[in-house]
């Protein structure tokens, strides 16, 4: 891949930790290794080692402080489970990695299944998502090119996902959610 200024951009490593908790013919992950736009693995053991792991429950956004891991060589991966073991799903596969757990700011799925939910992300836009976030649109645009509904994702997310890539910090990012998405910021949550 080639920057506007002639240089050329690596590809970042990009796998999934398949758990089988799905349908393979439906699974996001799945179609896209088919494809080769990402790597699955079905043992933990053989994910990477270095790099970050998308997770929703460990409470850090994935924020530009971030972004070094990756551009410096690091592995972006996505846990592949059904939003139904989500919990002991991410115990497990935590337990036994050390990569850098990372959640997603809120966007909006445009995958059939949950399509327009907030943040019920199929493994494939989850890591788009994070492509996107460090630059690296060809190669997000590409992941999530298997899908009829791919390119929808970044029509539905067009505003959020290019101010959370401007964002400086990840307390900015975080921030940005309540500017596109109606819910309350933590202090003004009740007990």
């Amino acid at each position: 891949m080639w920057t506007t200024y002639g240089d050329f951009l690596k590809d970042i490593s990009v796998h999934a930790i398949w758990l089988a908790q799905d349908d393979p013919k439906k699974n996001t992950a799945v179609l896209a290794a088919k494809r080769g736009d990402i790597k699955l693995h079905k043992k933990i053991k053989t994910a990477p080692r270095r790099g970050v792991i998308l997770e929703p429950l460990c409470g850090k956004v994935f924020g530009p402080e971030d972004h070094d891991i990756l551009l410096g060589g690091g592995s972006l991966v996505g846990l592949d489970c059904s939003w139904v073991h989500i919990e002991s799903s991410v115990e497990e596969v935590m337990r036994r990695t050390r990569l850098v757990p990372r959640m997603l700011p809120l966007l909006l799925a445009a995958n059939p299944v949950n399509w327009g939910k907030p943040g019920k992300l199929s493994t494939a836009e989850a890591l788009a998502t994070v492509l996107y976030l460090i630059g690296r649109v060809k190669q997000a645009r590409q992941v999530l090119g298997a899908f009829r509904w791919g390119e929808r994702f970044f029509e539905l997310n067009k505003e959020p996902l290019e101010a959370y890539a401007a964002a400086s910090s990840s307390s900015e990012l975080v921030a940005l959610q309540f500017e596109f998405f109606d819910i309350d910021r933590p202090e003004e949550q009740s007990t």
